[in-house]
């Protein structure tokens, strides 16, 4: 018979009321023996009911473990998680996301089999809801001319060794001997974390064959807020790792820095305006092709066509501005506490 190891599933919420019980339903649902398992929720002090939600199915089954995360960011809630878990393999994972059945069961097989020290799988991004709006948004986390080649969001065809994955499946040494994670990282501690893995050493396997179903966001507000966040942070990882995690962040931060230097340049000469006009205009267009083919791989509505276009614009600009205001907050003029930059969803 298989010796299953013992596994903590850990995952810091606020204000996830809408998606809490469905995520914890998938959990339970699992093949992976119930014995064999912990939910460990550290719950950042909801305001929306989210906490009287974990309390009631924290009655309902001895697995579940709920924590109060006072300080609300996600890195202390999943630190809180992983001090009060006692599996040999810790698995983050995120409220917005129903899981498959056999999801345990393959993460920690392909842990075994791999000889990974962290494995994950692969992100299909679903509408919040059934808008028009929605559905663009949803695209255009799954599209390379939104997310770049992030390999868990457009897929592979093999187990790859990568640089990050979502939701990772941790072998439980890797936070005993490199610590946990950064809790100055309101925003994108996972990436710093595993950068840190490769680092020391660690390798992070990437499998092609499990997939997770991600809630994207339900409008361009909190798309916009979603990736401002991301961007805003991403120069206090690379200082942290005192190298650029990846080439592809800086795009959109060229994006941002050309519409707005080009723009005061191109008032200096009618050729300057003529070249910064022929650059606006050569964007648009990749956007409008982006568009086009996002629509094209998943659907065949153009009626689309204009939330596309919206969705890919929001996701560019808002990463590029964080990113930039992440520059002088970070490097040029750092501020003492990181985490005043405390964010809602």
């Amino acid at each position: 018979m298989e010796k299953h190891q013992f596994v903590s599933i850990i995952m810091p919420v606020r204000n996830e009321a809408k998606t809490i019980r469905q995520t914890v339903d998938s959990i339970l649902k699992q093949d992976y023996p119930a014995d064999n398992f912990e939910i460990i929720i550290a719950d950042g002090i909801s305001t929306d009911g989210t906490d009287e939600i974990i309390i009631s199915l924290e009655k309902e089954n001895p697995a579940i473990q709920y924590l109060k995360n006072f300080k609300k960011i996600v890195p202390t809630g999943l630190n809180m998680a992983i001090r009060k878990a006692k599996g040999d393999v810790i698995v983050r994972l995120d409220a917005h996301t129903i899981y498959p059945k056999n999801y345990i069961s393959r993460l920690t097989k392909a842990l075994k089999n791999t000889e990974a020290d962290n494995v994950g799988c692969i992100i299909e991004t679903i509408p919040a809801n059934e808008t028009k709006e929605a559905h663009a948004i949803a695209m255009g986390l799954s599209s390379q001319f939104g997310v770049g080649n992030s390999k868990f969001r457009v897929g592979i065809h093999k187990a790859t060794e990568v640089d990050t994955v979502p939701f990772g499946c941790f072998r439980r040494e890797v936070f005993d001997e490199i610590g946990y994670f950064d809790e100055e990282l309101v925003r994108n501690q996972d990436d710093e974390f595993n950068a840190r893995m490769i680092k020391h050493g660690y390798r992070i396997v990437l499998i092609p064959d499990l997939t997770c179903h991600y809630h994207a966001r339900e409008n361009f507000s909190q798309l916009a807020r979603m990736l401002y966040q991301y961007g805003l942070f991403k120069p206090l990882v690379n200082k942290k790792l005192r190298r650029i995690s990846s080439w592809r962040q800086l795009v959109p931060l060229c994006l941002v820095v050309y519409i707005i230097a080009g723009g005061i340049i191109s008032t200096l000469h009618p050729i300057t305006l003529s070249a910064y006009l022929s650059g606006i205009c050569i964007y648009i267009l990749f956007i409008l092709l982006g568009s086009i083919k996002a629509i094209t791989k998943n659907t065949s509505n153009f009626l689309l066509l204009p939330y596309c276009i919206l969705t890919f614009m929001v996701m560019h600009l808002s990463y590029g501005s964080g990113y930039l205001t992440g520059l002088w907050k970070f490097i040029v003029n750092p501020v003492d506490n990181p985490t005043e930059f405390k964010l809602s969803r």
